[in-house]
């Protein structure tokens, strides 16, 4: 289970928090046992950036954290973030503190990132934050290697995120670090947001390619062929998934996917044999039986459509 700790101060804007928080609640309902949430701050009640509404029942800053522990901060309403209050600097103290002593990730939203700069804790790092914040940044820590125009950075144990919506895109990023990339693109369904990833991120994963689309029919095609790659699909029982003709099937998933459905159950299939050559030692004609083709040969041929090695030759890379 990973902790995830949400840090809460005076004057927090209320998306940097309940976006994240939301991912992971999602993520954790679709994942049991995986995620543990919690809300804690230097007070047990605050009045958060939407003027007149407060939280109460706030937990205290804890003195230990396990190092598998993720903390995050979200910013404050106001340009410059004032860091001088008592609750600012008790959760600067506490960064300055905690994070080398305990080990956790540090997960920081929009101008969140203020408070790592000022615990120390982006020294030599690379970090981003919201763009109205990024001279304040700067100016808080001049060794940092600041990134602009980036959804969000990764960094060892500093992750940090752009302006406000882009801590779920962070949020999104770390439950498929933890869930895997199926769970993540769930989570971002439920939530009707896009799965994005930042630009420095390896390719995007086949099992989230063409799902950045709104579309229930063709999004309810992918999950069955998600579930069961290998059942033995055709164009008309895929068809028959979204209750459609396998022709205006085709059609959709040209316009709302960009591809067609034969050729995104053949992508999945090939990420699942992937999966296999580096999770097992089944040799091709098991791997190609159980990702849904027909025999190792079958599964070459498809194989060659979306991938520049041969499943051999990617074994032997996936191994090393």
């Amino acid at each position: 289970m990973i902790p995830v700790y949400f840090v809460l101060t005076r004057g927090l804007v209320l998306l940097d928090l309940a976006g994240p928080a939301e991912a992971f609640r999602v993520a954790e309902r679709l994942c049991p046992g995986m995620f543990a949430l919690h809300f804690c701050g230097p007070e047990a009640e605050l009045e958060c950036g939407l003027a007149g509404l407060h939280l109460a029942r706030i937990k205290p800053l804890p003195a230990r954290l396990p190092a598998n522990a993720l903390v995050i901060v979200s910013g404050v309403v106001g340009t410059p973030t004032r860091l001088d209050d008592a609750q600012a600097r008790a959760i600067i103290d506490w960064l300055a503190a905690r994070q080398p002593a305990d080990g956790f990730t540090l997960m920081t939203v929009c101008a969140g990132a203020l408070f790592a700069a000022a615990a120390g804790l982006t020294r030599g790092r690379e970090c981003t934050t919201h763009h109205g914040s990024l001279a304040q940044l700067a100016t808080l820590d001049p060794s940092a290697r600041i990134l602009d125009n980036r959804i969000f950075v990764e960094d060892g144990a500093l992750v940090s995120s752009a302006g406000i919506t882009a801590g779920i895109d962070l949020a999104l990023h770390m439950v498929s670090r933890h869930c895997g990339p199926r769970i993540a693109c769930e989570v971002a369904r439920e939530m009707l947001v896009y799965q994005r990833r930042a630009g420095t991120d390896s390719a995007l994963s086949p099992w989230l390619e063409h799902r950045s689309h709104l579309h229930p029919g063709v999004h309810k095609v992918q999950d069955a062929v998600v579930r069961n790659p290998a059942a033995p699909w055709s164009a008309q029982s895929l068809a028959q998934e979204a209750h459609t003709s396998a022709r205006h099937l085709t059609r959709l998933f040209r316009l709302h996917a960009g591809c067609t459905p034969m050729d995104y159950l053949y992508q999945i299939r090939v990420a699942l044999a992937r999966d296999l050559l580096r999770e097992t030692r089944l040799d091709l004609e098991r791997v190609a039986e159980k990702a849904g083709f027909g025999s190792a040969q079958h599964m070459r041929r498809v194989w060659r459509r979306f991938e520049p090695r041969t499943p051999g030759m990617a074994r032997q890379q996936l191994a090393a």
